[in-house]
């Protein structure tokens, strides 16, 4: 019974030698395991390659992409008052078919102001005395003089191009000293009412002394049928001052970022005591005023803010008819400067 219990544990042992080596064996790099050629399997490299060429078949199923955002919807070129929003860039640059001014420097005597003040005079390219022009009286912002708009090598080239390209009548363009200093006022610009009260006296030397003497010795069509005044940040507010205290002298005004003090307000520089009160600034009835009257601003500005918007609300409220627009992304900036005169430039004469 034993000798047979015996020949049975022996011939188990057999049977699992036999499984344990099979078709395989043990090399000597550690024991890895050697597929003999009977057997079908993949080596990884295989796999990968299977898989590269899964994605590069026609008919992979095509890797997923982001949906396109929406272009966002462009900014108009024009209003609804037919103001050009942004100045186009081709009106500032020289060309071929088109004559440009230069600007010249001139003193006169202000009677108003008992002293000698300065301007600087544009005349159109082709100025003869047979002929007779508009006026057009531009006003620097604060701290600026008769030299400030000269400095600009791109206005002469700017109305150049409008007049070639028959968008503008020829006209004289004068640039004034706004701060109108006299004996009994402050004699340097600065923040405070002292201060601005030059500001608005410039008002009374354009009307009385000024226009008079550009009248006199240029070849100008005279009265308020040939003038025409506009004006930047200062010169805006000073613009809408004078057509206030002056409507009948002036065919069409443009403010362009008209600064604050025109009424009571108050800004990050000084507390304005205003030249009128908000329901001083209107028209008398029955009295002569401009055609036109262009107020604008950058949506950007960061010097004279809501003040602009806010004198377009004032002329709503108290009745006076005026064309009110923004500029796209501009600040108290020349892009802001090219987009109100590109607009006004196109009334004159017209």
């Amino acid at each position: 019974m034993r000798r047979i219990l015996a020949i049975c544990a022996i011939a188990a042992l057999a049977a699992v030698a036999c499984i344990g080596c099979g078709s395989s064996d043990k090399s000597n790099d550690g024991g890895a395991t050697k597929v003999t050629p009977n057997e079908e399997q993949t080596t990884p490299t295989e796999e990968v390659k299977q898989v590269n060429e899964a994605a590069l078949s026609p008919s992979a199923t095509p890797a997923p992409t982001d949906t396109p955002t929406p272009a966002p919807t462009a900014t108009p070129a024009v209003d609804e008052n037919g103001m050009m929003l942004l100045c186009p860039s081709q009106y500032l640059k020289k060309r071929d078919g088109a004559a440009y001014g230069k600007f010249n420097h001139i003193t006169y005597y202000s009677d108003y102001c008992k002293r000698d003040r300065g301007a600087t005079v544009l005349l159109p390219a082709g100025y003869t005395e047979e002929k007779k022009y508009p006026v057009v009286y531009l006003l620097h912002g604060i701290f600026g003089d008769e030299n400030s708009f000269a400095g600009d090598a791109n206005l002469p080239v700017l109305i150049g191009n409008l007049v070639a390209d028959g968008l503008s009548e020829e006209f004289i363009l004068v640039c004034p000293a706004m701060f109108a200093a006299s004996d009994d006022t402050a004699q340097a610009p600065g923040f405070s009412a002292e201060q601005m009260i030059p500001y608005d006296n410039f008002a009374h030397d354009l009307t009385q002394c000024l226009i008079p003497y550009i009248e006199e010795n240029y070849s100008v069509i005279g009265g308020r049928e040939g003038t025409y005044i506009a004006g930047f940040s200062m010169g805006g507010r000073e613009t809408l001052y004078t057509i206030i205290t002056y409507p009948d002298r002036f065919r069409a005004a443009c403010a362009i970022a008209p600064a604050p003090g025109l009424v009571p307000g108050v800004d990050m520089f000084m507390t304005h005591e205003g030249s009128y009160k908000e329901e001083e600034v209107k028209f008398a009835d029955g009295v002569t005023i401009p055609d036109k009257i262009i107020i604008c601003c950058g949506t950007k500005d960061s010097v004279v803010g809501q003040f602009p918007k806010s004198y377009h609300n004032l002329f709503v409220k108290n009745g006076i008819d005026h064309i009110w627009y923004e500029v796209p992304n501009a600040d108290h900036d020349m892009n802001a400067q090219y987009s109100g005169l590109y607009n006004f430039l196109q009334f004159i004469g017209k």
